[in-house]
């Protein structure tokens, strides 16, 4: 038997469940007050949980604030943490709760959505697919997406645009996957719907 046919070369599953063996030695460490473990988590997720929060708050300076609130109860939740679902998901979870209590509290910044919406491109082909020749602008987008019922800009924002499947948006949102599929649908023909009004005005 040769040397080759003894190498044993790691599957996806492994390596996936290597990460998630770091995750949780991660949570561990932050736990025991380790020097540096929540530094670390902090580094590993802010820049994309800033994000969420920049394009379902619109405002940069909300969004960074509420960044250190959403670490902070990350911080003092973390013991619930139990490893059934990624680290990433269980944060963008408590932060879309973060997020969403922010916006029922100050209901008149909800619709405001500006200049973090940096995917302009990608969130009109999505959602309103051709609109003729018609350019479609940032302001344009800001105000359809500023329309959309809570949930369905939530479920929208999350797969479509920071690119989460159904399941984990499920998970975030704590709804059914079916409930994810089709609000993101609604937000979709909703999009295309005020977006097409736009363009005939």
């Amino acid at each position: 038997m040769t040397a080759s046919k003894l190498t044993v070369r790691p599957t996806a599953p492994a390596a996936a469940g290597s990460g998630r063996m770091a995750e949780l030695a991660l949570v561990e460490r932050v736990r025991r007050g380790e020097l540096g473990a929540f530094e670390e988590l902090y580094r590993a997720h802010a820049g994309r949980l800033y994000s969420l929060a920049c394009r379902m708050l619109g405002n940069p300076a909300d969004a960074e604030d509420l960044l250190q609130e959403i670490f902070l109860a990350a911080h003092r939740k973390l013991d619930g943490f139990r490893g059934d679902a990624a680290l990433g998901t269980w944060l963008y979870r408590l932060a879309t709760n973060q997020i969403l209590d922010h916006l029922r509290s100050r209901a008149a910044r909800a619709g405001q959505l500006t200049d973090a919406l940096d995917d302009t491109g990608t969130i009109a082909d999505t959602a309103s697919g051709r609109l003729g020749d018609r350019a479609v602008t940032k302001l344009d987008l800001e105000r359809a997406l500023a329309q959309l019922p809570e949930g369905c800009r939530a479920a929208f924002l999350l797969h479509d645009v920071e690119g989460l499947e159904h399941q984990e948006v499920a998970h975030v949102l704590g709804i059914a996957e079916g409930t994810s599929k089709s609000q993101v649908h609604k937000a979709r023909l909703r999009l295309r719907a005020l977006l097409t009004r736009g363009s005939s005005a």
